[in-house]
């Protein structure tokens, strides 16, 4: 079987690839020569002789930088030739990235913990948004208080994490609350049935429920509770391209000042490049802190406690090292002006 080839040089950098097409292709290509598209990405020419690669994104405006630098020719700006491959779901952007798909991966802190035991390899370069307010609580039609959850649906990672520091905040022991596991797209329906009473997600799922008649409790921020999004690579590829990574990082640092700056043009970018409509990204502006930035100790003290519960509920057999995965200070010493 052939492997994937690069794209034609023909078509714009920081193009974006529909996730179920690629992904189809992407799989078979690895199942026949696991690696071949890891060698080839970064030695090819994607466009004037720039190192070519994939990066896996999410669909949602939380990935709005990466699709600011497609729209702004900021990838080719700063020497890298870039296809974005969309995910319905941060996680199986980094089963991408485990499996040498993509090259590099945006996606939640949390999440990226829970699958540190899968990939032992993953490394987080650097934070490029925060947040307390992007997520939210639902409470499903009829649900008029915490006390009266019985079920609530997750997303593994983020949103399940998310909705047991809920849960904790309100004084409920999470082993008495029914986690079910859906897609996030479903959630909203399955609460609208009753057949689940809450849940805790990012936009625009809360939105969505809401206008099913669903009650957005509160932000996640209000018992709390925050999260971040990584820039992820592995450490066989940074071994051999960190130039490439390093040019990656600063086009999306002046895209997330872009995004910050001009929420419209953000809106438009993501519209055209992942069909968000253009009022959630500039709600979703107001909500998220985007900025590109090394790691903190504040921070690497949250991921340990992320690290933590993933071992306590037995969903890891042995607890992430956090530490060997987070690269603390390779912003700096690989981006001017970091």
């Amino acid at each position: 079987m052939k492997t994937a080839s690069h794209p034609t040089p023909l078509r714009p950098p920081g193009r974006v690839t529909g996730s179920a097409l690629i992904t189809a292709t992407l799989f078979a290509a690895t199942a026949c020569g696991a690696g071949t598209t890891d060698s080839g990405a970064d030695s090819g020419s994607g466009g004037g002789g720039k190192p070519h690669i994939r990066v896996a994104v999410g669909v949602d405006a939380a990935y709005a930088p990466f699709f600011v630098a497609g729209a702004e020719g900021l990838w080719a700006k700063h020497g890298v030739d870039v296809d974005l491959v969309q995910f319905a779901k941060g996680g199986e952007g980094v089963d991408a990235l485990n499996a040498g798909q993509v090259q590099m991966a945006g996606n939640s802190d949390a999440t990226t913990i829970g699958l540190l035991g899968q990939n032992p390899d993953l490394r987080s370069l650097l934070v490029y948004e925060d947040s307390g307010r992007y997520l939210k609580v639902v409470l499903g039609h009829g649900v008029k208080s915490p006390s009266e959850i019985r079920k609530m649906a997750v997303v593994p990672g983020l949103s399940e994490l998310a909705a047991t520091r809920f849960l904790e905040s309100k004084g409920i022991e999470p082993g008495s609350v029914e986690f079910l596991t859906s897609d996030p797209a479903e959630i909203p329906a399955l609460t609208k049935k009753g057949d689940v009473d809450a849940y805790v997600l990012w936009e625009p799922w809360p939105a969505k429920g809401a206008e099913l008649g669903e009650r957005i409790l509160e932000t996640t921020g209000d018992y709390d509770f925050s999260y971040q999004h990584w820039l992820l690579s592995t450490s066989p590829w940074l071994k051999d391209h960190k130039d490439t990574a390093a040019k990656v990082a600063a086009a999306l640092a002046e895209a997330a000042k872009k995004v910050e700056s001009d929420p419209e043009a953000a809106a438009k970018a993501t519209k055209d490049a992942a069909k968000i409509p253009t009022a959630q990204t500039v709600n979703a502006v107001k909500e998220i802190d985007f900025g590109v930035r090394d790691f903190t100790a504040k921070d690497l003290k949250g991921y340990e406690a992320t690290a933590a519960f993933y071992l306590d509920t037995g969903k890891l057999k042995a607890r992430p090292d956090v530490s060997r995965t987070i690269q603390r200070g390779w912003l700096p010493e690989n981006t001017k002006g970091s």
